[in-house]
């Protein structure tokens, strides 16, 4: 197997840069348990918006992104991230709320207003969905790094988990926002200089948009009904995702959290055309790159039409997509279990001091990426029980979250149930579907939909009856 010496270079100086991250923020800027967790509260406009857009741009929104433009979806691909970044718009509603409640988790809200049994089941549902999340995308990072290399891939695996647990575990949520806003960069520039230069080295888009049948030019070629569910979808897992709460729970202050949201918008919408366009020139040029296949066109028509640089560029852009959703989904298992079930059930009544926290929180880390790392290594075919495991985790707390922040009336039973239902919920569309769209509708939705009309019922039921509120979600 040839190496890419120049590609390789780029992305090794990557993944130093970011050990470096972890190394001098967690050497001048974790002074407490909160700034290891959230930053201190004290993050700014671009630092939010550039995380929460990081962290929404993985391996499935750059190769996966160019393999659905490649494959049946043609231009409409777009859809697949132009989608989330509509769903970020009234997210923006919602993100002062969020910051607010001055939580560090979502079972801690859900905790306030319905309860600990709700608020463990839910710290359950998320952390198993994390260790899922995190495997895969260590198994995403270590692919890159085995395609640039071709040292074993059980290597690539173990270096690719040693530097998200180097600098997860030694920075927390600050090194996790630089490392973030550094990532989100590479990808947007990485990409906005690669796609122009394979383009032109295509023939120029008259030449690829000429080789393409007409229907794969077409932006709503997989329909409105598909669209408006992908919008739904990003909305729905965006309001109850632990990484996106994480961020704004970072924000130096309730306004900067809406217009960070705002702003992620416009970055993902930006980010979006760029592997679609990829993808496109891939099918076109089919024919002239040997063994093209849609998992891999991304890279394989970038390596084909443009320089050696470029393609490490797009290499540790890949790189960067992976490890920004890997370092938040460790760092977000690591605080959930710590602040929800660790403290309150096994310290209760035993006092822990900030320095204790951060240590516990970084064993935590270490623990949890190695058993994430040994997922990958076996080989396990994940992608399936991702799919489940994140429309689970978000579905039965969707309501309860969500909700309970904005309807001071709501009764306990209101938030316990919900959960329940919208958890049943998923689980019954998921069986129905495989996973996909069923009567235009994805799991996730249908189980959010559940469970937000009995969080209304059960309400309705009981101030009838003159039961009394939920305590509030927002610290007194």
């Amino acid at each position: 197997m040839s190496v890419n010496v120049g590609a390789l270079i780029i992305t090794g100086a990557y993944l130093i840069g970011m050990l470096l991250v972890g190394y001098l923020v967690g050497k001048l800027k974790i002074k407490n348990s909160e700034d290891y967790m959230v930053a201190g509260r004290r993050m700014g406009l671009f630092m939010v918006a550039f995380s929460l857009s990081a962290n929404n741009i993985g391996g499935g929104s750059t190769t996966g992104l160019a393999s659905k433009a490649f494959g049946e979806w043609g231009m409409s691909a777009v859809w697949y991230v132009l989608a989330a970044s509509v769903a970020m718009i009234p997210l923006a509603w919602f993100a002062p709320k969020i910051r607010k409640t001055m939580a560090l988790t979502i079972p801690e809200v859900i905790n306030r207003r319905f309860g600990d049994a709700s608020s463990v089941f839910s710290a359950v549902l998320n952390i198993l969905a994390l260790f899922c999340l995190t495997s895969s995308q260590v198994a995403a990072s270590g692919s890159v790094i085995y395609s640039l290399t071709g040292i074993p891939l059980n290597v690539c695996l173990i270096v690719a988990g040693l530097v998200i647990i180097i600098y997860t575990t030694l920075g927390g949520m600050i090194a996790d926002q630089v490392s973030d806003l550094v990532q989100f960069i590479i990808i947007l520039v990485g990409l906005a200089v690669a796609t122009p230069i394979v383009i032109h080295g295509a023939g120029g888009w008259e030449a690829i948009s000429a080789a393409l049948p007409g229907e794969q030019l077409s932006i709503d070629k997989i329909g409105w009904v598909v669209i408006i569910g992908y919008i739904f979808n990003y909305f729905c897992t965006f309001l109850s995702g632990p990484e996106m709460i994480s961020r704004f729970e970072s924000a130096k202050d309730e306004k900067t959290a809406k217009y960070a949201s705002l702003l992620s918008a416009v970055l993902m919408a930006a980010m979006a055309v760029f592997p679609t366009l990829l993808g496109l020139t891939a099918l076109a040029m089919a024919d002239k790159v040997p063994g093209m296949e849609a998992a891999s066109s991304m890279m394989m028509v970038t390596n084909h039409f443009a320089p050696s640089i470029i393609t490490g560029v797009i290499s540790a852009a890949i790189i960067s997509a992976t490890m920004s959703s890997a370092d938040s989904n460790l760092l977000c298992m690591s605080t959930m279990f710590m602040n929800d079930i660790y403290l309150k059930y096994f310290k209760k009544g035993k006092e822990m001091n900030d320095r204790q926290i951060i240590f516990t929180t970084r064993l935590c880390n270490v623990l949890f990426c190695v058993v994430a790392m040994l997922i990958s290594l076996l080989g396990v075919d994940i992608v399936t029980m991702n799919t489940f495991a994140f429309a689970i985790r978000c579905a039965g707390p969707f309501a309860a979250y969500g909700l309970g922040m904005v309807v001071p009336r709501a009764t306990k039973h209101s938030g316990q149930i919900s959960i329940i239902t919208g958890t049943i919920g998923v689980v019954v569309w998921q069986i129905l579907s495989g996973g996909d769209f069923y009567m235009g509708i994805l799991p996730v939705v249908f189980g959010c939909a559940v469970g937000t009309v009995t969080f209304f019922l059960v309400n309705l039921i009981e101030w009838k009856m003159g039961i009394k509120a939920a305590p509030s979600a927002y610290e007194e």
